[in-house]
């Protein structure tokens, strides 16, 4: 797709100071925390992301708005790499953790952070499910399951790129017949844009020649202090859901839609992320902690429901999600083992991110009493979900 108006912009023009004498009291965090608070944050060199891959051209583009707000993609794997908004001393705080480099996404132990993810974002039980009496056979990337599209997902290809004004940016890919297992050529376009309320809006489109299931997300891992300020268990959040999908030992969902009262996972008043996720719970249990699909109260509304509220308790930093999706994916960084370097040298330690992932129910397609991911040929798979930014001062 022909590419124009690209904004490529160099790191020496975009830099920006954030300093803060925040202590967050954890010694695996303390030293990169101090890194960064020392350069300020920064969208990286687009040099470090001009490369070919697989036959196709990978860069970074860069996003604003005119109300401070910058944003970084790299169409390789349509990867969030950062996100510029103001903190609650004006200065901007860089609230997605990601790499500095291509050759960071593509060594990282963890695959999926900023990533746009399909075929089908969440896990798929058994790498299987049956349509209209054919069964498919999909490849097996966790454990036993499908995770987030297969071995080689959304997150892993080069997508066509265009930007047709300073705060947009669209991204195509068609994947083929058969990819990972997947029926169908799906044709997907997702379009990235930054308002002038300093919302990230995702809009994600897709049709298919062949029935098929679909469900698309972006994974992006968030720390509203900043990346490299430490844990995130002392954010304050609040889903607006009175139910949630528990799982089995494996992450697969029972079936069953249980609700949040008198559990660990009823946020829906403000609550640290941390105040229970010690609690003795089966479900934390397997989750290691929180990696659950939460079930959003849409209360009869159709088009956009404000799915949560989460706070960075030291910027000050308020991110509302609005989404048409039925669900909430909130991971809590539980599998974070501190193996990467992000942009400002701090680690990917332990819950130092989370994600909240807009999407429909991990397993639909083997669960017929969940919302349904088929799409027909002829149809429009079409979601769209806002992430709002503004500051509690």
């Amino acid at each position: 797709m022909k590419r124009h108006n690209t904004l490529l912009i160099s790191s020496s023009l975009v830099l920006f100071t954030f300093f803060s004498a925040c202590n967050d009291g954890n010694s695996n965090t303390k030293e990169p925390q101090e890194k960064s608070q020392a350069k300020g944050y920064a969208l990286p060199d687009p040099g470090k992301f001009s490369d070919t891959l697989n036959g196709k051209s990978t860069r970074l583009y860069v996003l604003k708005n005119h109300n401070g707000m910058a944003a970084a993609f790299t169409n390789y794997g349509g990867r969030l790499v950062s996100l510029l908004v103001p903190g609650k001393d004006g200065k901007p705080v860089d609230v997605v953790v990601g790499f500095d480099s291509q050759e960071g996404y593509q060594k990282a132990t963890e695959r999926y952070f900023g990533g746009t993810i399909g075929r089908y974002g969440n896990r798929i039980a058994n790498a299987r499910f049956s349509l209209d009496g054919k069964e498919y056979t999909l490849s097996a990337n966790n454990g036993r399951n499908t995770l987030h599209g297969g071995k080689n997902g959304f997150q892993e290809v080069v997508w066509d790129a265009s930007q047709p004004n300073d705060s947009t940016l669209i991204l195509n890919y068609l994947s083929k017949d058969g990819e990972e297992g997947f029926p169908g050529n799906l044709n997907v376009t997702v379009t990235y844009s930054l308002s002038a309320d300093n919302g990230l809006n995702m809009d994600y489109k897709a049709t298919t020649d062949k029935k098929t299931v679909v469900n698309l997300t972006n994974h992006a891992f968030f720390n509203l202090n900043g990346e490299g300020s430490g844990t995130i268990n002392d954010h304050l959040l609040q889903v607006n859901a009175g139910n949630y999908s528990p799982v089995d030992s494996t992450l697969i969902p029972t079936g069953k839609i249980e609700p949040v009262s008198g559990t660990p996972f009823d946020f829906r008043q403000p609550s640290a992320i941390g105040k229970r996720v010690n609690d003795k719970n089966e479900q934390l249990k397997f989750g290691k902690g929180y990696d659950h699909n939460f079930v959003l109260d849409a209360n009869g509304k159709t088009g956009l429901i404000h799915a949560a509220t989460i706070k960075g308790e030291k910027s000050g930093i308020v991110m509302d999600i609005f989404t048409t999706e039925p669900g909430l994916q909130f991971y809590g960084g539980n599998f974070m083992q501190g193996q990467n370097s992000f942009k400002t040298g701090a680690k990917d330690e332990f819950r130092t991110a989370f994600c909240l992932e807009t999407q429909h129910f991990p397993d639909s397609p083997n669960q017929p009493s969940f919302p349904s991911t088929v799409l027909q040929p002829g149809k429009e798979y079409h979601s769209n979900s806002v992430y709002k930014f503004s500051v509690d001062k």
